[in-house]
């Protein structure tokens, strides 16, 4: 396709020093867990459902750690040793520490070898489920076929998972290849998951795993009669990121919204925990073959998308490092951005043209995810469908992996089938007349996108090599992401953070760090 002249030493230059930042983070990272990260062990130990008072098992289990002061080793090895004493599984196990018929919390009387043992016991099931749901997904896509990038992706979000089943099989029918459940409005602040089906949610449908199992069972449905493969989105940012990718790889979820500065920077979560959560969950999402959406399309409803376009690339840079970091290869990263300039600027195409080719070619193996307009959206569905149209022209022109499709009532209500229908007519038009457009044009070497975007890439590295001095967490701190502050030590979730005593044990980490794949 056609392709900017960029300077190969000066992308070199920046993506060393987001490592560098990135780095920076994971020092932090290797020294600290949460209640969350701690509770994913046990949902990968098996440990589900929920008490008399609806609260999950294992929020109570890691409650009873903290609460006797024993959560800094790990609630892996109290776990095992309780395994151990109850000669059950782990649910039984779970049930009877949550009812208090078991000791729990004290490693006195086991000998530390059994209980090591029983721990890679349990670490190697786990990774074991891990390896079985990629090659699950992996068999669903060798046998039916895989459609042509952009990918046309789709949300529902009627907070019914059952009716969203009906409405993602329609989008299907017209034309959808990934289909994303929006979630209930909130759910990120959440420190628990919720448990079973559900029926309301507000601004989407609440993310739980018994409803990725009924989406998931809806969509293999749908793709066994239109013989291609759909994927399925949800999300695992908040304050349960781990959990949710671990509940999402054991129903075979495909792509989890998981980005590193979301939560800190729109539901101000701390970024401590932040940071120490989703490297966890990357490393599961890894192993599970689960793809990662990140979210620097949001940046730019609270910041100008010309003025600040480079914090959206220095943050693509970073997302790109720290999943890295945690093993995920190029394949796996849907990194972000938008159709956000404001139509009333000359040569506003021109500029989308631009940070949208600048995108592609700074992560040519990666499923680029492309937004949609949303901030200047009109209650003149007309209008609102020609800026969608302009935006498909532009995805399908510089190749991007991920198109999510715009919606002619984005700025009226919550879409009727029939706005999607729309919608992915437009997409489908213009995907099929414009397909080979970006093999057929060249972008003039001293032209506007070719400017635009060299001018984008200095800023960048501006501001990436200011990052590295004063590290990424005071960079949020002064606001220069978003134009949104937040506190090192403020937003929801801190609480959870806890130092790693000496002795802290997470055989399953340990693994995930390792890579590879358990043979059968």
């Amino acid at each position: 396709m056609a392709q900017i002249p960029l300077d190969p030493s000066q992308v070199d230059r920046l993506k060393k020093t987001a490592k560098e930042i990135a780095d920076q983070i994971q020092i932090l990272i290797s020294r600290h867990s949460s209640v969350s990260l701690e509770r994913t062990i046990l949902r990968l130990y098996g440990v589900d459902g929920v008490n008399g008072e609806d609260t999950p098992l294992a929020n109570r289990l890691v409650d009873i750690l903290a609460e006797k002061g024993c959560l800094q080793s790990g609630v892996s090895p109290h776990f095992a040793a309780a395994m151990l004493a109850s000669g059950t599984d782990a649910q039984t196990t779970a049930e009877v520490i949550e009812q208090g018929k078991a000791e729990f919390g004290d490693l006195a009387g086991f000998d530390l070898r059994d209980i090591h043992e029983k721990e890679k016991e349990l670490a190697q099931e786990a990774l074991i489920s891990l390896d079985a749901t990629r090659r699950r997904k992996e068999e669903k896509q060798q046998r039916w076929s895989l459609p042509q990038q952009p990918w046309r992706y789709v949300i529902v979000a009627t907070g019914n998972i059952y009716e969203d089943c009906i409405q993602a099989k329609s989008a299907v029918l017209a034309g959808a290849d990934i289909i994303a459940v929006i979630r209930s409005t909130a759910q990120s602040l959440l420190d628990y998951v919720p448990y079973g089906p559900t029926t309301e949610g507000f601004g989407g449908t609440f993310a739980t795993q018994a409803n990725f199992k009924i989406m998931r069972e809806a969509l293999d449905e749908i793709s066994e009669r239109q013989g291609r493969y759909v994927r399925l989105v949800n999300y695992s940012s908040g304050l349960c990121m781990g959990e949710i990718a671990a509940c999402a790889s054991l129903e075979d979820l495909d792509v989890l919204l998981n980005d590193s500065m979301y939560g800190i920077l729109f539901r101000d979560i701390n970024m401590k925990r932040t940071f120490i959560d989703q490297y966890f969950s990357r490393l599961i999402c890894s192993r599970a073959g689960i793809m990662i959406n990140t979210g620097e399309d949001n940046y730019l409803t609270t910041s100008d998308a010309i003025e600040n376009a480079y914090t959206v690339t220095a943050s693509q840079l970073i997302n790109e490092a720290m999943a890295k970091n945690a093993l995920l290869t190029e394949d796996l990263l849907g990194l972000g951005h938008a159709f956000e300039i404001d139509p009333e600027v000359e040569n506003s195409f021109l500029y989308e043209l631009s940070h949208a080719q600048l995108a592609r070619q700074l992560f040519p193996e990666s499923p680029i995810k492309y937004m949609p307009p949303t901030k200047y959206k009109s209650t003149d569905v007309f209008y609102s469908h020609c800026m969608d149209t302009m935006f498909n022209l532009a995805s399908v022109t510089t190749g991007q992996g991920i198109h999510l499709t715009g919606i002619l009532t984005e700025a009226i209500h919550t879409p009727f089938m029939q706005d999607r229908y729309q919608s992915l007519r437009s997409v489908n038009y213009v995907f099929n007349v414009a397909r080979a457009l970006g093999n057929e044009i060249e972008f003039k070497k001293d032209g506007f996108v070719a400017k635009r975007a060299q001018q984008v890439l200095d800023e960048t590295e501006q501001f990436l090599t200011e990052l590295r001095e004063i590290s990424l967490m005071e960079a949020i701190a002064q606001g220069r992401f978003a134009n949104i502050r937040r506190a090192v030590d403020g937003g929801s979730g801190l609480d959870g953070v806890f130092e790693k005593d000496s002795d802290y044990s997470n055989p399953v980490m340990e693994q995930l760090e390792q890579g590879g794949v358990i043979d059968e």
